[in-house]
């Protein structure tokens, strides 16, 4: 996760891995970039995230059109460029005028689709956690000094914010881990019985910890700033988000060394792991219909617009519609 802290100014709350794209030279005069479509278009939606992750300032300009058919092409306007087209037309124009960062990426064609949704997420999450940590840690080691961050305010509403990102995370860990124990361990267990076992006794002892973490962080927001007591409280929470963090991370490369793997040996049919595969976001909708650019900030532009490519790939169209229209607000 080593590039997702690259050398800078922002504050811990505000760095996300996205911020990588800085280590590459940036283009020197910025073009116009306009893109014309129907604000409705799910299609229009994706090319404009592919955009933001190109890191530029994007001009969108709604057509008269009002229908949302993706069937019609969009018009991409860089410079004094214009391409008109579907997806891949566009995002090829765009890879080819701006190459980092690079949004291509490789999927291993014997890799079930359901195996590369959850290694996502167990990225997304691991990045916010370490995120967190390092918080907590920056928290604790300046203890009662009133140091304040403009990028997050005062020392309590710091604490507020750091609160609120935390309970983004819980929720989206797990909703993940409810995925994982309705969809994907149950597939394994049709193959061998108790196989998923140990996975699930783990999901059931971290439910605790993970909810003492967030009573701790409300008790610490009631306390004196700057008291001992304040102080001890996070120091006592920094080292119960590292423990949580150390015990995650396990947690995941043990699935994704022992379990994933073995989806591909449950020789589903083809349509069965599609129906599987879509079961995953639809398992995950409740979160990423309100925190889903909180999710994706824990990824890297790449795999980002892996993860949005994926869903692209469901059949339920209004699943994915109403998925990426978010990602364009």
């Amino acid at each position: 996760m080593g590039n997702c802290f690259p050398q800078s100014k922002k504050s811990t709350a505000e760095i996300a891995p996205c911020d990588c794209i800085r280590r590459f030279k940036p283009v020197p005069i910025a073009p116009r970039v306009r893109l014309y479509g129907s604000a409705s278009s799910t299609l229009a939606a994706y090319i404009r995230f592919a955009l933001l992750h190109k890191n530029l300032s994007l001009q969108f300009v709604p057509t008269d059109n009002n229908t949302s058919s993706d069937s019609e092409p969009l018009v991409l306007e860089i410079g004094s460029e214009t391409v008109s087209g579907h997806r891949e037309t566009l995002l090829q124009f765009i890879e080819d005028k701006f190459p980092h960062p690079p949004l291509r990426f490789s999927l291993l064609d014997t890799e079930p689709l359901v195996v590369r949704v959850t290694w996502l997420q167990h990225k997304s999450i691991t990045w916010h956690l370490e995120r967190i940590v390092r918080w907590a840690d920056d928290l604790s080691t300046r203890g009662g000094r009133r140091t304040v961050d403009p990028a997050v305010g005062s020392p309590r509403m710091e604490l507020r914010k750091f609160g609120k990102n935390y309970s983004q995370l819980l929720e989206v860990m797990l909703e993940h881990a409810q995925m994982e124990e309705r969809v994907v361990f149950p597939v394994l267990e049709r193959a061998d019985r108790g196989l998923c076992k140990a996975a699930n006794e783990e999901h059931a002892r971290d439910l605790p910890v993970m909810n003492g973490i967030k009573e701790d962080m409300k008790s610490i927001g009631v306390m004196d700033y700057g008291s001992p007591a304040y102080n001890e409280g996070l120091s006592n929470l920094s080292t119960r988000l590292k423990s949580l963090q150390k015990h995650c991370k396990e947690h995941f490369a043990e699935e994704e060394k022992d379990l994933l793997p073995l989806l591909e040996a449950t020789e589903l049919s083809g349509e069965q792991q599609m129906r599987v595969f879509e079961q995953c976001f639809d398992a995950m909708r409740a979160t990423h219909s309100h925190l889903f650019n909180f999710f994706l900030e824990g990824l890297l532009p790449s795999e980002a617009m892996e993860y949005v490519d994926l869903i692209m790939k469901c059949s339920d169209k209004e699943l994915t519609a109403s998925m990426i229209q978010i990602i364009a607000k």
